[in-house]
């Protein structure tokens, strides 16, 4: 049995470890935080693909390391971050709820009134460590639709599964699912 996938992401080499979803799916666990090499590397790759934007806008946490590093390179002044609740500082948030494959319970995404004005009549690209379901982009682009941001483009360093078959996403490599005993299945 397999424990791991080896792939190359923006020229960086990594052994995901496989983790199960349920008895008969697993995915390739794909984690940033911390690895600054991979961090710099596919923030670099994804802004050569990325459609002209003016704001940068990604879900709490993965996506966050991620985010920061292309608002440097691309030297935006600020990004967004869509928080997994509300907290005291926030004021008149907006919120939409998801249901990621990654988290075993509903969660909220939320945008205080000083994000949602920031980026109101803004080209927002929407950035992610991974897509899979779809479940967080959805939240996302309801999110900045609701503030009326204008979505520009939708990436992720990975397209996990179907996901791959998108037409409407942008990313750098296909992440396949796997089964129990470390197999290729999609």
């Amino acid at each position: 049995m397999k424990t791991a996938y080896e792939m190359n992401i923006a020229g960086c080499k990594r052994a995901l470890p496989l983790c199960p979803v349920n008895k008969n799916l697993y995915i390739g666990a794909f984690v940033m935080f911390g690895d600054v090499e991979i961090t710099v590397a596919a923030a670099k790759a994804l802004l050569e693909k990325a459609p002209e934007f003016d704001v940068l806008i990604s879900a709490e946490a993965k996506g966050i390391p991620l985010v920061y590093e292309m608002a440097r390179q691309a030297k935006s002044e600020k990004y967004v971050v869509a928080r997994k609740a509300s907290k005291l500082y926030m004021r008149n948030v907006v919120s939409v709820k998801v249901n990621s494959i990654t988290t075993d319970h509903e969660q909220m995404l939320c945008l205080d009134f000083e994000d949602a004005a920031y980026m109101r009549g803004k080209r927002v690209l929407i950035v992610d460590d991974v897509i899979s379901t779809g479940e967080s982009l959805r939240a996302l682009e309801q999110l900045v639709n609701e503030v009326g941001g204008i979505i520009c483009g939708k990436m992720a360093v990975l397209a996990e599964g179907e996901a791959a078959d998108r037409d409407d996403i942008i990313y750098l490599e296909k992440l396949p699912l796997f089964d129990k005993d470390g197999n290729i299945i999609g």
